[in-house]
């Protein structure tokens, strides 16, 4: 059983999340005394990609790059929060952080190429992905028709052109992240355990 399931095969996905940050004397912009401030830690979401700040207890034992549940010990509380509240540090560990969660979930991502689907009659899903245009959209789509793709390597050696698919897809991601006015949202937001 993977650490994304549970006894009853229920996924447990959906409160999961990586630590990016950890601010152990609270926000620097908070005016309060040192003492008074609750430790603080930025986290992204491993399923709908959601970006949170948790307030932690004094002994929460949590590090950077942690994998944690929202309701974990040393939890006090969490609040959403925009790309443009993170601290830098958390900001530079973003990229990192997207490409972890999509290597362990390999599967869920190229499942997206597979699975994709028009938008309207002019746009597809898969043309919101930096550098696809028409030409290597249509070659992903034949390609997916002969036989579903198994990995990213297969997805790119199948595809002529089409290079780097794991990396367009954390461009992808970021981008939703750090974009609050895009029209279409693939990742960020969207529960992938709905159709």
């Amino acid at each position: 059983m993977s650490d994304t399931e549970s006894d009853d095969g229920a996924s447990t996905e959906r409160t999961r999340a990586v630590v990016l940050d950890l601010l152990p004397n609270g926000r620097p912009d908070d005016d309060r005394p040192a003492h008074r401030k609750p430790p603080l830690a930025y986290t992204l979401g491993e399923s709908q990609f959601q970006l949170r700040e948790l307030t932690l207890a004094e002994d929460a034992d949590i590090s950077i790059g942690d994998r944690i549940q929202f309701d974990a010990e040393g939890v006090e509380s969490a609040r959403e929060v925009a790309y443009d509240d993170l601290s830098n540090a958390a900001r530079s560990e973003l990229e990192y952080a997207v490409e972890e969660i999509i290597d362990r979930d390999e599967a869920r991502f190229v499942d997206f190429y597979n699975d994709a689907q028009p938008i309207t009659l002019r746009l597809h899903q898969i043309n919101l992905l930096p550098g696809i245009g028409k030409k290597l959209r249509n070659s992903i789509l034949d390609e997916r028709k002969r036989e579903p793709f198994d990995g990213f390597d297969d997805l790119e050696e199948r595809v002529a052109g089409l290079h780097r698919p794991k990396e367009i897809l954390v461009e992808r991601l970021i981008e939703e992240l750090r974009d609050d006015d895009l029209k279409y949202r693939i990742f960020v937001g969207r529960d992938p355990n709905e159709g």
